[in-house]
């Protein structure tokens, strides 16, 4: 395996061990997948959403308890070296199903270091 594809391998890893976790609503398994230092980012303004996983615990360990019937669902997942950009469909978080994209950038540790996302 040559190494861009390796990196493209490890990456596609990463996004899809955190979607499922996610899924799970398992915050711990869900925050080992980010680095420590992770940087969350709203892809429209740019705006920062949040660093470092003891947010990303607070924050999402507060939706996986109030959104018993959490699902996102990529509908389509590119992988560039080490950026995924996945297009997802997410049903439990409001009344409606509500569309997303999130670009996953992943260390050559395999942690997530990078997120943007942008919802609908």
């Amino acid at each position: 395996m040559t190494e861009a594809n390796e990196i493209e391998r490890r990456t596609r890893a990463s996004a899809q061990a955190q979607l499922d976790a996610y899924n799970a609503r398992d915050v711990d398994a869900f925050v080992a997948c980010f680095a420590p230092d992770v940087e969350l980012f709203d892809l429209q303004t740019g705006a920062s959403r949040g660093q470092g996983r003891a947010n990303m615990r607070r924050d999402y360990g507060a939706l996986f308890d109030r959104a018993t019937s959490l699902c996102a669902r990529v509908t389509n997942r590119s992988v560039v070296g080490n950026v995924a950009f996945d297009r997802e469909v997410v049903t439990g978080l409001r009344d409606a199903p509500v569309h997303a994209m999130a670009i996953y950038e992943v260390g050559d540790d395999g942690l997530i270091s990078r997120v943007w996302f942008v919802i609908s």
